[in-house]
Order: C-alpha cells, then sequence, then structure tokens
C-alpha cells in the first residue's frame, strides 16, 4: 500500500526497490537515477517542514543585496522594500495547499513592485508559486497563469527598457523572448514534475499489485501440492493398514498352532504400524482431501526408487543421455520417503527436458545414510534459450519439490552450474519425527 500524501505533494516513496519498478531489469543508470529521485522524496517526506521554509527563507535572501542598495540611497525605501519582500515571500509557506492562491498573490505582489519601481530582487517567489501550479493543477489553469506570468514578465521588461538609453530599448523583445522563454519552461517543469510522481505511483502500485498476485499464486500451488501428497499419503496408509489386518488375521490362527511364525507375524505388524503411524503423523500436518479416479478404476500402488529406471529410460527416449550413481540401501527407505525422492527426481528431469538441448548429458546421484537422503540431478546444458542468473521460472514445480522436502525435515536448491546447465540439489530426513505444519503435495495414479 502506498503511504498517505500531503496535498499537492504527490505520492510517497515507493516501498519496494527499483529494480522492481523498473521490472528486474539492468538498466543501471536508470535504477540509479530511481534511487537517487527516491531518496530526495523520502528525505522530503520525513522532514516536511525543511522544504516549506527553505525555500521562502532563500527567496528574502534574493532581496538582501537590493535592500543593502536601498540603505545607500539606491532605489526604493528600505520600509517600502522589506514589506515587498515580505509580501513576496510569506504566502509561499501555503504554496503546497494553495497554489493557485500563492501564484494570484506573488502576481500581485510583483504588479505593486513594478507600479512603485522598486527592485526587490525576491521575484523569484513568483517563479516557485508559478513551479507549484504547473505541479498541481488543471492544464488549462496553468495556461491561464502562465499567460499572466508571461504578460507581466514582458510588461516589467519593457517598462524598465523605457528608462534605458536608445541602444539598450532596442534589445527589450530579445530580453523579453528570453524572459518569457525562461517563464514557460519554468511552467513546463512543473507538469512534469507532476507526471513523473504521477508515473512513479502507477509504477509503484503496479509492484505492490504483482508482488500480491505472486504471492497469492505461490500459496495457491503450494495448497495444490500439499493435497496432492496427502492423496499420495492415503494411498500409502491405505495398503499398510490392509497389510496389517490380513497379517493380524492369520497371526490369530497361528499362535496356537505354530507360536514361532504367530511371533514373527506379530513383529512383522509391529514394524508396519510404526511405518503406517509415522506416515499418519505426516498425513495430519498436510490435512489433504481424498479422491478416487473418475471412472472407478483402482489405484496403482505410488512410484518407489525402484521405478527410477523405467523412468530415466523414458528421459533417454527424448534425447539426452542420463546416468544414475546411488549409494545406500534406497529401496529400504519409508514409501513415502522414496515417493518424494521420485517425485523431486522426476521434476528436476522434466524441467531439464523442457529448457536444455535434446542432446545434453543428465546425471542423477542418489546417497542415503542413516539420517539423510541426498538428491542431486545437473545437467550439462546448452539451455535452448540464452540462460540469465535468474533461476529459472518458480512454477509449481519447483514450488511442489521444496514442499516435498520440507515435508520430511529437507530442503531444494536449485541454479546454474559451471558447466552452463542447471543443478537440483534435494536433502530429505529419514527420521520419523513429524513435520512443521506448514508442509507438502502430490497426485494418484490410476492403475
Amino acid at each position: 500500500m502506498t503511504a498517505p500524501t500531503a496535498p499537492g505533494r504527490g505520492p510517497s516513496a515507493p516501498s519496494v526497490a527499483p529494480e522492481t519498478l523498473l521490472d528486474g531489469t539492468n538498466r543501471t543508470t536508470d535504477v540509479a537515477v530511481m534511487k537517487w529521485l527516491i531518496g530526495i522524496r523520502q528525505a522530503d517526506l520525513t522532514h516536511p517542514g525543511f522544504r516549506r521554509w527553505v525555500v521562502p527563507l532563500l527567496c528574502a535572501g534574493l532581496g538582501m543585496p537590493a535592500v543593502q542598495n536601498s540603505a545607500k540611497g539606491i532605489g526604493a525605501p528600505v520600509p517600502t522594500l522589506l514589506a515587498l519582500i515580505v509580501a513576496f515571500c510569506v504566502p509561499l509557506l501555503w504554496r503546497q495547499q494553495r497554489p493557485v492562491l500563492v501564484f494570484a498573490l506573488t502576481s500581485a505582489v510583483s504588479a505593486v513592485a513594478l507600479a512603485a519601481d522598486a527592485d526587490t530582487g525576491a521575484e523569484a517567489a513568483r517563479i516557485v508559486a508559478l513551479l507549484n501550479v504547473g505541479r498541481s493543477v488543471r492544464p488549462a489553469q496553468l495556461a491561464v497563469c502562465l499567460g499572466i506570468a508571461i504578460a507581466q514578465t514582458t510588461v516589467g521588461v519593457v517598462v524598465r527598457g523605457a528608462e534605458q538609453p536608445n541602444e539598450q530599448f532596442l534589445q527589450t523583445p530579445v530580453l523579453a523572448i528570453v524572459q518569457s522563454a525562461l517563464i514557460a519552461a519554468v511552467a513546463a517543469a512543473g507538469l512534469v514534475g507532476r507526471v513523473m510522481n504521477a508515473y512513479i505511483r502507477a509504477l509503484h502500485e503496479r509492484a505492490v499489485r504483482l508482488e500480491v498476485e505472486r504471492d497469492q499464486r505461490a500459496r495457491l500451488a503450494a495448497a495444490a501440492e500439499r493435497a496432492r501428497v496427502a492423496r499420495e499419503m492415503h494411498d500409502i496408509l491405505g495398503h499398510t493398514l490392509a497389510v496389517i489386518v490380513g497379517l493380524a488375521g492369520g497371526a490369530a490362527g497361528l499362535t496356537e498352532a505354530k507360536p514361532k511364525r504367530g511371533a514373527e507375524t506379530l513383529r512383522i505388524i509391529a514394524d508396519s504400524g510404526r511405518g503406517a503411524l509415522a506416515e499418519l503423523r505426516r498425513l495430519l500436518a498436510v490435512i489433504g482431501e481424498e479422491r478416487d479416479t473418475e471412472d472407478g478404476r483402482p489405484l496403482a500402488p505410488q512410484p518407489g526408487l525402484a521405478d527410477l529406471d523405467p523412468l530415466l529410460e523414458r528421459v533417454r527416449g527424448a534425447g539426452p543421455t542420463v546416468t544414475l550413481h546411488t549409494r545406500g540401501a534406497l529401496t529400504g527407505l519409508a514409501p513415502g520417503l522414496q515417493l518424494a525422492v521420485y517425485r523431486v527426481v522426476q521434476e528436476s528431469l522434466t524441467n531439464t527436458l523442457k529448457h536444455a538441448a535434446s542432446d545434453t548429458r543428465i546425471h542423477v546421484a542418489l546417497t542415503t545414510d542413516d539420517t539423510s537422503v541426498h538428491a542431486t540431478v545437473e545437467d550439462a546444458g546448452p539451455s535452448r534459450t540464452p540462460r540469465s542468473s535468474a533461476p529459472r521460472e518458480e512454477g509449481r514445480g519447483l514450488v511442489g519439490m521444496r514442499e516435498r522436502a520440507a515435508l520430511y525435515g529437507g530442503s531444494v536448491t536449485a541454479g546454474p552450474n559451471a558447466q552452463g546447465g542447471w543443478t537440483v540439489e534435494a536433502h530429505f530426513q529419514t527420521a520419523t519425527t513429524p513435520p512443521p505444519p506448514h508442509t507438502a503435495p502430490t497426485e494418484k495414479r490410476p492403475a
């Protein structure tokens, strides 16, 4: 949201970076100018009384030489000059709130000074008033004020020129034209300042709106991914509980006939139950929705790390050369963790197929130990389009990978590598502690 603005003061300094206002381009000069303007604007808003008082004091200071000359007997009397200077400068204190009225007052004082043949030296106050008119009022009002200022300036030049010798009086038209052009330039500067303020305000509002929309898209993508993972967890839990029920029914008959076999079955039930409880904790953390296939077909088991070879074969069929390096007992991991690792690798390979050349080389590495699983998917490029230093588009894919890693207490990083390609690294914890409340997502596959 933009900060409140004082009347006639335009927008407040943007709360977003100039790089955001300029769409993140590399126009360093434009960004530097924007930062400078924003800094000045912010200082003005932080100390509003500074400019209000400094400008009238500067205009009064310009009249001090005329007062000194008057004290020496040159020009109008000192009291007259002081009264005119005060009349010029005091209205400037309200130039922001009443720009047209202040311009009218300074113009009237200028006419009085001309009639009294008093050169105050403070007529810059009239220029300041005209500048604020250009920054505040409608173009029609500005045109009227500009016409008054040009007419008054021309009359003043002609009246003062008539008192000069003939040779200098011939220069009066040129002087009147030059001064009129300067007056018009001041009015134009005020109008340009007004347009620039409106432009910066529009850029600021647009940047804020885009940030809000981006955050909303990210939240919707995260919610969708959490729902998908919750559905996958439901399948895993349903399978595990079905196995437990079947084993329990068999163990009831084995406990009397074959006690040793029954004890082994009970241990299997205990292990399956512990795994199911761990998956249940994660399910409760994401709270998704259950959905069957539209045609009522049963759902196939979710993929695990044993299904990586068929996945890599499909990728090889698209052209890239894919190698797989594994270390550790990957197939002994929990089904939900295997699914998360599988989906991260799958999404990374999909991004490589979309962004890298068809003949690129891809290396997939999976390692596990007692506490963690580490997955790396690295391609050698080159990119199909010129690759910038910014990350690839952070759409649902990257959001989903991060949510899946967060579900198992891990993280995902992605970025360019030294080979000109892209590297995705994912880290998962194998511990069964439940994740924080804001975790992850996936989908069911029809059999």
